[in-house]
């Protein structure tokens, strides 16, 4: 299907020869000669991508260009202006418009706009997609549970999603969820369209472990080749989700805990600051205050970590969210095999509301996994 540009010029040669130019190169084209016919075009037709005048005789690309992004925020607008009216293209540009273009202008050079703007568009869009993906697949509503402790978390989370930046330190048993509710906070949150990065503090040595959270820079090590970014940097305007942070040695804390408070760190081998705007959420099984007693854990970054605690009940305590938990995983993996089982029987019920379920969780998911 061929994509549709609206073209709003209140000069007829202009808009007959865009419409024959981009018409031969497979676009369809909308035109519209003022406002209030770009107006009726804006509510009542679909187009993919619009060029605008930015002087017309009864309104201005500005505000035509407010009125595409509250009805089709994801419409590309490309403002045509003169070379006196650069600055008020620009301006427009900060509104929310993709480009500019000014008069006399090149087709060629033109019709690139355009298809840089329509690829701008798709890529976007399958992002949303799949932000969406995400929300349904580690949303609020996968934190399953009727017991007043999981009602509590969902209460929290929930917060939280308010609050972009604050630090937040889950704290739990090994399987009870940390990880889904640290996806729940970024993809509930305003930062749901940027990255998630996670990492395992335990799984990698001292000096790979700061190579992968702040980059290195090209020549800082034997097998340092190029220049790498570190999830850090890589997550600018997200969220690091820094699991099994207790076991984190105490030569990165440090580190840590000026991004934390700076929001600026070092490659390793770098000799300047690279700021970030990051929200860290960090992880762990261990109790963090025997660690400080112990002098394994800073103290000043556990409360920089733990502006808002929160804990993650073991299953054990909450047997009423068994049954929930249970039938989730079931449709999940229905889904997943192609299976159609309906439910547990009674006494399948009954036996998993007395197993003490020392994994959590996720030993109840494996288990429903194993059973479909």
């Amino acid at each position: 299907m061929a994509a549709r540009v609206l073209v709003v010029d209140d000069e007829k040669t202009i808009r007959w020869s865009l419409n024959e130019f981009l018409s031969g190169k497979g676009y369809e084209v909308i035109e519209a000669a003022d406002g209030a016919a770009a107006a009726r075009v804006i509510d009542s037709e679909a187009f993919d991508v619009a060029l605008l005048d930015q002087r017309l005789p009864d309104t201005d690309g500005k505000t035509l260009l407010s009125r595409i992004r509250s009805v089709s925020p994801q419409v590309p607008v490309i403002i045509i202006t003169a070379y006196s009216s650069v600055e008020n293209a620009v301006e427009a540009m900060r509104a929310g418009a993709y480009d500019y273009i000014t008069k006399p202008f090149n087709m060629d050079e033109l019709v690139l706009t355009v298809r840089r703007a329509l690829e701008t568009s798709a890529l976007q869009g399958r992002v949303m997609e799949e932000v969406k993906h995400c929300k349904q697949e580690f949303g609020l509503g996968n934190l399953v549970g009727v017991s007043p402790a999981m009602k509590a978390v969902r209460d929290l989370i929930r917060r939280l999603t308010q609050s972009e930046t604050t630090n937040v330190l889950l704290l739990g048993e090994s399987g009870v969820g940390k990880d889904l509710v640290a996806r729940a906070l970024h993809y509930e949150s305003n930062r749901a369209d940027k990255p998630f990065m996670n990492i395992t503090c335990s799984a990698l040595p001292a000096a790979l472990l700061e190579s992968e959270l702040f980059g290195h820079e090209k020549g800082a090590f034997t097998d340092a080749k190029t220049q790498k970014r570190g999830l850090f940097e890589t997550a600018h305007g997200g969220t690091v989700y820094l699991d099994e942070i207790g076991e984190m040695p105490p030569p990165l804390q440090s580190k840590l805990l000026r991004v934390l408070e700076e929001k600026a760190f070092r490659r390793v081998g770098g000799t300047s600051d690279v700021q970030v705007d990051v929200r860290v959420v960090a992880a762990t099984n261990r109790n963090l205050e025997e660690a400080i007693a112990r002098n394994e854990f800073r103290r000043d970054l556990f409360y920089r970590l733990s502006t808002v605690p929160v804990v993650l009940p073991p299953l054990r305590e909450r047997p009423e969210d068994i049954r929930l938990l249970a039938e989730h995983f079931l449709r999940h993996f229905n889904r997943e095999f192609r299976r159609d089982f309906q439910g547990f029987d009674t006494k399948a019920i009954e036996m998993m509301r007395r197993y003490a379920w020392p994994g959590n969780v996720r030993e109840l998911r494996n288990v429903v996994e194993r059973a479909v």
